[in-house]
């Protein structure tokens, strides 16, 4: 049997991209080794790959309660997975008008503001 280690390396070389797993890896781990091997393994090994949901709800779920809660990086990253796994930006944007209703407008704005800095990253790496 895998690892829960290795099922969330896996998990979110899929997710970010084979090409972009190390450096993620390097940036959980950068100031606490021990950080990386917990996120990889619990929230990429237990949480990610679970049933229930696909990737795609997830991801929705995810971008939520991080904007939600004002957690700009965590939501940065999720944007990006959220569009990997499936979801559309109308898909996003929806789902941050349930932001806005339930946790404030100020809190949307600011998810919606990261999107845009993630579609302006992705569009000049594709150039």
């Amino acid at each position: 049997m895998t690892s829960d280690y290795d099922r969330g390396y896996a998990q979110f070389a899929l997710m970010v991209g084979d090409e972009n797993m190390e450096h993620l890896a390097a940036r959980f781990r950068a100031v606490c080794p021990d950080f990386e091997t917990e996120v990889v393994s619990v929230v990429g090994g237990r949480i990610w790959t679970r049933g229930g949901i696909d990737l795609k709800t997830r991801s929705l779920c995810s971008i939520c309660v991080l904007a939600a809660q004002g957690r700009n990086s965590a939501l940065k990253l999720n944007l990006q997975m959220a569009l990997r796994n499936g979801a559309s930006v109308t898909e996003i944007c929806e789902a941050l008008f349930q932001v806005a209703v339930y946790a404030g407008f100020a809190a949307a704005w600011d998810a919606l503001e990261k999107l845009g800095e993630v579609l302006e990253e992705s569009k000049a790496n594709s150039e």
